[in-house]
């Protein structure tokens, strides 16, 4: 797989003090701004249900989140995220098994893999940048998020480079989690889950069924 950076995170769910308390601790709002995302996979969810989720945003081009490699148990979460488009393509066809597609960019590939767009919403968002006392190397970005249909989340994210820093980044993580408040063992679903939990609850059990089948040979 072609490296890129691992985003380590963990979400919450954020109050109404919330961003009073980012900004006691330090936090600096870096931007409000409102995107809209979109989401590809097969019509049988290859993609999602092998731990792979394609999206488009507003803005910012393609990105592939892919498993990272399993790590310290808890209630974060660990990506690869690819944004480079021949990266991304190559990703693709390895995971659906399809070869001789050449080099051209995500939107060209498509209808030859059987993607078509499963999920699209838009996002308001709040972004604070804080900065650990002795870690300037490693800030802390805290995203507010709340979608079109209605569900709030916040996410503590850490972006590394090595697979040898991602302890450091939880550590860091869970020590401003529990300065926000945060419950221990707090994990509250991400928002495309929430978005097929409302629209497309049949795809939404089935990737419920391939969570459940994934996690318990680690029971």
């Amino acid at each position: 797989m072609a490296q890129g950076l691992t985003e380590v995170e963990r979400k919450f769910v954020p109050g109404p003090g919330t961003e009073e308390r980012l900004q006691e601790l330090g936090g600096t709002l870096e931007h409000r701004i409102t995107f809209r995302d979109s989401y590809y996979d097969t019509p049988e969810l290859s993609l999602m249900r092998a731990d792979h989720w394609l999206r488009q945003r507003e803005g910012s081009g393609w990105e592939l989140k892919c498993p990272g490699v399993a790590g310290v148990s808890g209630p974060h979460t660990e990506y690869m995220e690819l944004t480079a488009e021949p990266a991304i393509v190559a990703q693709l066809c390895e995971v659906l098994g399809a070869e001789g597609l050449g080099a051209g960019g995500v939107a060209a590939v498509l209808c030859p893999l059987g993607l078509q767009e499963v999920a699209s919403f838009v996002t308001k968002r709040s972004a604070w940048k804080l900065v650990p006392l002795g870690a300037e190397e490693l800030p802390l970005w805290v995203h507010l998020d709340t979608a079109d249909f209605g569900y709030a989340v916040g996410e503590v994210e850490a972006l590394v480079h090595e697979e040898a820093e991602v302890p450091a980044a939880l550590e860091k993580i869970h020590s401003l989690s529990s300065l926000l408040g945060v419950p221990a063992q707090e994990k509250p679903p991400a928002k495309l889950m929430v978005y097929l939990q409302c629209f497309r609850p049949q795809d939404y059990q089935l990737l419920l069924e391939e969570n459940s089948s994934r996690e318990k040979p680690r029971d």
